[in-house]
């Protein structure tokens, strides 16, 4: 297993900046371990999506990151992230593009070097889901 720090800037997008960062690393079974920091304004897809029917919400104003997961690879990414606003209320979802960072964001990614993640199209649920396979 290998382990990587990122610390991410002002305005910089969460998941357009952790996927570079992948291709970058020619990481290709990444999973993150730890998230802190807060988002000025992001875009979730919000629970019980299909691909015929996606309710994505943009929200604006300062949030603290209290959790992000999921794995990504250098080819894409699935991740999830639950933030809280100022009184404390949290909000979670599928973390879209749009999401900026306000001052900072400390990212620890872990790599699996005995597997390779792949994202392929499934019949059943009509989205790309994660493949594992052995190196």
């Amino acid at each position: 297993m290998k382990l990587y720090t990122v610390r991410l800037n002002n305005n910089q997008d969460l998941r357009v900046e952790l996927l570079r960062f992948a291709k970058q690393n020619s990481i290709q079974a990444g999973s993150i371990l730890t998230c802190v920091g807060a988002l000025k304004s992001f875009v979730l897809r919000m629970a019980g999506a299909t691909p015929d029917k996606q309710d994505i919400r943009t929200f604006s104003g300062k949030h603290e990151i209290v959790s992000l997961v999921g794995t990504l690879s250098n080819n894409d990414c699935h991740l999830h992230i639950a933030l809280s606003n100022k009184d404390g209320q949290v909000i979670g979802g599928h973390l879209k593009e749009g999401s900026l960072v306000d001052l900072t964001a400390e990212i620890v990614i872990a790599e699996d070097d005995a597997v390779i993640y792949t994202r392929e199209l499934d019949n059943d649920t009509g989205f790309t889901e994660l493949v594992v396979k052995q190196k």
